[in-house]
């Protein structure tokens, strides 16, 4: 039995915390929340977030950090990305230098564009930073139905013993070296969600979210091959496995959020709408300052930057797209310049 700590009390930490409950580790949660601390503690469950999911009874969690990451083998960072620097600076007094880093925020820093490994590498430089990606909606996690994720690490032998941590015979899990990929896939394809969310809101049908999605797994292999990623991690389960499920399930914030944009919501009523977090919004900004860093063409992406943050007509930006130079779908694959 291991000591894990559980980063973020949201929908996701929740779920995990429940998996490695259920998989006999002691679990603590930590939470800036003192309401959401009460409700779990007492209620054994997270009524907004995770609703209809028991908390098993050895969940403890707690608003101290130290308490929470004391003698702990694993850390699990569950906290949106753009919080995930100031998080990790709180915790370093408490990190050792053989702890195991679970990062599980799908995002890229605002400003930086740095991916959330990179971003603990800096905070926590002595720890060991395992990334667990994948299409793994926690709302179906929380019921064991069964879900096969990711865990990356330059280093195996951690990303192993994580693997050996979470897995269980409903959620099953593979290693992968290439942890650039694995988390350019998780962060990009919530840009590409938010735009099938879009899609349905207009009315468009299944060919046009075929389209999307083809074509956005096309740009975000661009992207992360450009910036050193296998292209045969696209093609897995951080790649096309999670942009399916995230642009098809009604679970999917990012698609509820696009879904809003599309009936003509803003930007800001479709977030305060769905009332969760909607990574994809702020990795849309910095998935543009990036591709435009490195010279990649990204159509979806820039679109979609049109659309959040210059007001353009989300019927307009899809015409943009639909008309734009003819190309070959062979020959384009790879070209940064498209």
């Amino acid at each position: 039995m291991n000591k894990i700590s559980v980063i973020g009390a949201g929908s996701w930490g929740t779920a995990l915390a429940v998996l490695l409950a259920k998989a006999g580790h002691r679990v603590y949660m930590w939470s800036a929340f003192e309401d959401e601390i009460k409700m779990i503690n007492e209620k054994r469950e997270h009524l907004h977030k995770l609703p209809g999911t028991l908390v098993p009874e050895g969940v403890l969690c707690t608003g101290d950090m130290e308490e929470c990451l004391n003698g702990a083998q694993v850390a699990v960072m569950v906290v949106p990305s753009q919080i995930t620097r100031k998080v990790s600076k709180d915790i370093s007094k408490y990190i050792k230098d053989d702890t195991i880093i679970v990062s599980c925020s799908k995002g890229l820093e605002e400003g930086t564009g740095l991916r959330m490994s990179e971003v603990l590498k800096q905070e926590l430089p002595k720890a060991k930073t395992v990334v667990l990606s994948g299409p793994s909606h926690a709302e179906e996690v929380a019921k064991d139905i069964p879900t096969t994720v990711v865990a990356a690490s330059e280093d195996i032998k951690a990303a192993e013993f994580v693997q050996d941590v979470f897995m269980t015979p409903k959620f099953r899990v593979y290693t992968n070296s290439d942890v650039i990929g694995v988390e350019l896939g998780g962060a990009l394809k919530n840009v590409i969600a938010l735009c099938a969310g879009i899609s349905d809101g207009l009315g468009f049908g299944d060919n046009t979210k075929a389209a999307l999605m083809t074509r956005g797994i096309a740009e975000i292999s661009r992207l992360g091959v450009t910036m050193g990623a296998n292209p045969q991690t696209f093609a897995g389960l951080s790649g096309f496995g999670d942009l399916i499920v995230t642009c098809t399930s009604m679970h999917s914030r990012n698609r509820r959020a696009g879904i809003l944009i599309g009936q003509g919501k803003s930007l800001k009523e479709a977030v305060d709408e769905v009332k969760m977090v909607v990574e994809g919004v702020t990795t849309t900004k910095a998935a543009y300052e990036l591709a435009n860093k490195k010279g990649v063409t990204m159509p979806i992406t820039f679109e979609a930057y049109e659309v959040l943050f210059n007001g353009k007509n989300a019927k307009v930006a899809v015409s943009d797209l639909m008309m734009r130079n003819k190309k070959n779908e062979a020959m384009e694959l790879w070209d940064k310049q498209v």
